[in-house]
């Protein structure tokens, strides 16, 4: 294994892809059209953010990678799921995700709304069907991916935010949306692996608990702010798309300088949460301003 995290990326990028093509369906199996579009969905690009998080947590707790493959894989497919609805015309209505065309516009609506459908319980499977995980544990995985992704998490995020969409909400409401529409997803990664690691004490469990939620924040705001300050050639998707809709955001509410170091300050606090894991958490520190300091 390469020394540092960032030289393993590729690594743990090309297992969770490998892990991905065997519980997804071939395209060549009917019903063919929804089995590509799955397939599009999931293999159209994307940093694996998720599952890396998944194993960068996993490292820092000393887990084996083969118990950290269901979590990292059902979570990236949840992911998938929630990117695939937030294009939707009804949602974002956005043509360009990863630089290519959203799934709705490669294949139709229809096909997108079943194949993202399909997604989702494929996840539960993938944890439902992990033996390297003791049936207790699966039951909290899936309890745990299950609120991250509902009305209690991701789907929850969504609908405030799209309720939010012309009005002015503060600081605080928009962090709160923020936790939920991208945070719930983030700190479920981070959690999934603590789930796994036995005899973590309340104070670790605690720090990594914090350090998955401030994360989760900093990431949503890094995103407003790429998408006001970046471009479509280097994201992947058309910028001032949170203009265009009206949508509440951080740097619409406070600007881009202040956003920018209320991000900045959110990465310092998640970084304190690592204090005490000493070097063992080096490669979630490394994730962590990797998603701060992204450019796409």
């Amino acid at each position: 294994m390469p020394a540092t995290f960032d030289q393993r990326i590729a690594y743990y990028t090309e297992r969770v892809q490998e892990k991905l093509d065997s519980v997804l369906p071939p395209a060549n199996r009917p019903p063919k059209r929804l089995h590509d579009a799955m397939r599009y969905a999931v293999f159209n690009g994307g940093k694996r953010v998720r599952p890396l998080l998944v194993y960068a947590t996993g490292e820092c707790l000393g887990l084996e990678e083969q118990a950290l493959d269901a979590p990292a894989v059902a979570l990236e497919l949840i992911h998938a799921f929630s990117l695939v609805h937030d294009d939707l015309p009804a949602m974002d209505n956005d043509d360009l995700r990863r630089g290519k065309p959203t799934l709705h516009r490669q294949f139709d609506e229809a096909t997108a709304i079943l194949a993202a459908d399909a997604l989702q319980p494929l996840a539960f499977s993938v944890i439902a069907d992990s033996g390297d995980i003791q049936p207790t544990t699966r039951n909290k995985l899936v309890k745990l991916i299950a609120d991250a992704c509902g009305s209690v998490g991701m789907t929850g995020g969504q609908s405030m935010d799209l309720a939010a969409e012309g009005r002015s909400l503060s600081g605080e409401e928009i962090e709160s949306m923020y936790s939920l529409k991208t945070g719930a997803l983030i700190h479920a990664s981070v959690v999934s692996a603590a789930l796994l690691s036995a005899g973590l004490s309340t104070e670790r469990e605690s720090a990594i608990d914090a350090f998955g939620r401030t994360i989760g924040i900093a990431f949503q705001i890094k995103d407003d702010l790429l998408d006001v300050e970046g471009e479509t050639e280097t994201i992947g998707k058309h910028t001032g798309a949170d203009q265009r809709l009206r949508k509440a955001t951080y740097p619409g509410l406070v600007g881009i300088s202040a956003a920018r170091e209320r991000c900045n300050a959110l990465l310092r606090s998640a970084l304190e949460q690592l204090d005490d894991f000493g070097a063992d958490a080096d490669s979630l520190r490394w994730l962590a301003c990797y998603i701060v300091e992204r450019g796409h």
